[in-house]
């Protein structure tokens, strides 16, 4: 009787300790994700000689280096709004940078914190780290709608994730954003300057410097994947590095061009589970992703399902979806200045719809004035006449409504072929042209609908509210 008393206090422990098992035994993922950031800057991507990022040249050995890869917009809130909830940012409303007048996100959409914590992983947006490891986590969010749920990470810390299995953590880094703060680790001399910039001693450091913070990226890269194998973490975590948007240059930053769009991006699968199909360590993806589709993929690769309104595709695991052939981008107000552009690109091609021509690539920007040494020197160039033909477009009083360029002979997107009579030039044109009109209404892109304030009003609300945000930091 004593032992049949037992049985069913037993029973119990044994289903917690199963229980307990199967849930250390559910995939971990940790997810590095750097600021304004361009795959060149690393040397697993080539483009720069001067590029030395040997952790992240590693990581990339050991997982998979993915050569086109996109964000959804070309500025961080607006793509992180947009990547955190694997729906296009103009879908939900998020598409203006850094939005004064929030709105709560549509019914049946939530961000990945808040889907994960649903099936019982832990969440952290890591900022603390054991001392040893001398470094501290941006804990950037700059989401453009208000949240369904508050707090929406469970914690900051590192040291809580050991303990706390399953985990789903993001740790952002700062250091690829301006200011860069060089170290003149990088030799101004090697650098590679696209066609597009002139060739002059300030754009040739300003770019160095950008090289150099990637360089300290790589060093806390490092000693974060080091940490986790010291934990014994590694065999059961998958690690993603991507960057939030394109680099912080003249058509980079919040222009729809390849260096404003492309980002660099490595998946590397734990070594103590089973690959999913089709991945393969060590190997070099080219297929088209959009930053989206990342939110269903890490969902399904948990054993969660993917919600029903979510626009990304999953492109690992059991619901891969099918290739893409085409992928958007959108750019919206930036700060004080407002323009809509729309892109799409397929396997060749970039499409980009200009919808306000009338205000030029370097319209007035206060931000882009006091940190991009060549926002100021470029147009003085320009009027000493020292810029030749390519370049003195960056200066041009309008921008094109339409812009096509052939990416397989045209890499840095300067000779426009809008206007070409080659026959198959004219085809993609109108294809893509058509392409892009049916996404706008398919998704639609709230960028159709003007803000309620100037951009003005818009710009000096959020920096009211930067400001209260910060005396209320130094507050605690």
């Amino acid at each position: 009787m004593k032992i049949a008393s037992r049985l069913p206090a037993l029973a119990l422990l044994a289903a917690a300790v199963t229980g307990s098992a199967a849930e250390a035994a559910r995939l971990n993922i940790l997810w590095l994700i750097a600021e304004d950031t361009g795959p060149s800057a690393y040397s697993c991507y080539g483009g720069q000689p001067a590029a030395r990022t040997p952790a992240i040249d590693r990581l990339a050995a050991e997982g998979v280096r993915y050569t086109r890869f996109y964000t959804t917009a070309p500025v961080c809130s607006p793509s992180r709004s947009a990547f955190n909830t694997g729906m296009y940012q103009t879908t939900i409303g998020a598409h203006q940078h850094r939005t004064p007048e929030k709105r709560p996100l549509p019914e049946g959409v939530r961000t990945l914190p808040e889907w994960f914590r649903a099936v019982g992983y832990h969440t952290a947006n890591v900022r603390e780290f054991p001392s040893a490891m001398n470094l501290r986590g941006a804990g950037k969010t700059d989401w453009n709608f208000i949240s369904n749920e508050q707090p929406l990470y469970d914690g900051d810390r590192w040291e809580d994730l050991a303990r706390r299995q399953p985990f789903y953590a993001q740790i952002n880094f700062q250091e690829t954003h301006r200011d860069f703060g060089g170290e003149g680790a990088t030799d101004p001399a090697q650098v590679v300057l696209p066609p597009y910039y002139p060739d002059h001693p300030a754009i040739r450091k300003d770019y160095a410097d950008y090289l150099d913070s990637a360089r300290r990226l790589d060093g806390k890269i490092a000693r974060i994947l080091a940490r986790l194998e010291e934990e014994g973490l590694a065999a059961n975590t998958l690690v993603l590095f991507m960057g939030d948007n394109g680099e912080a240059h003249i058509r980079g930053k919040q222009f729809c061009y390849e260096e404003g769009l492309r980002v660099p991006f490595i998946v590397r699968w734990p070594t103590g589970r089973p690959a999913p199909a089709g991945y393969r360590a060590g190997s070099v993806e080219a297929r088209l992703l959009e930053a989206i589709d990342v939110a269903p993929t890490l969902l399904s690769l948990a054993g969660a399902a993917v919600p029903t309104k979510m626009q990304g595709v999953a492109f690992l695991g059991d619901k891969e979806g099918p290739p893409k052939s085409h992928v958007f981008g959108a750019r919206d107000r930036c700060d004080e200045t407002a323009m809509r552009i729309r892109t799409v690109r397929d396997s060749r091609y970039r499409y980009i719809r200009t919808f306000t021509p009338e205000i030029p690539l370097l319209a007035p920007n206060a931000y882009k004035a006091r940190q991009y040494p060549a926002w100021t020197l470029v147009p003085r160039l320009h009027a000493e006449g020292r810029l030749d033909q390519v370049q003195a477009n960056l200066c041009a009083p309008r921008q094109p409504e339409e812009q096509l360029f052939d990416l397989e002979t045209d890499p840095h997107e300067i000779r426009n072929l809008s206007d070409s009579s080659d026959p198959v030039h004219a085809t993609a044109l109108r294809r893509l042209r058509a392409e892009l009109a049916a996404w706008i209404e398919r998704t639609d892109d709230q960028g159709r609908f003007p803000e309620k304030m100037s951009p003005a009003e818009a710009d000096a609300a959020v920096r009211r509210q930067q400001g209260a945000a910060k005396q209320k930091s130094k507050g605690k």
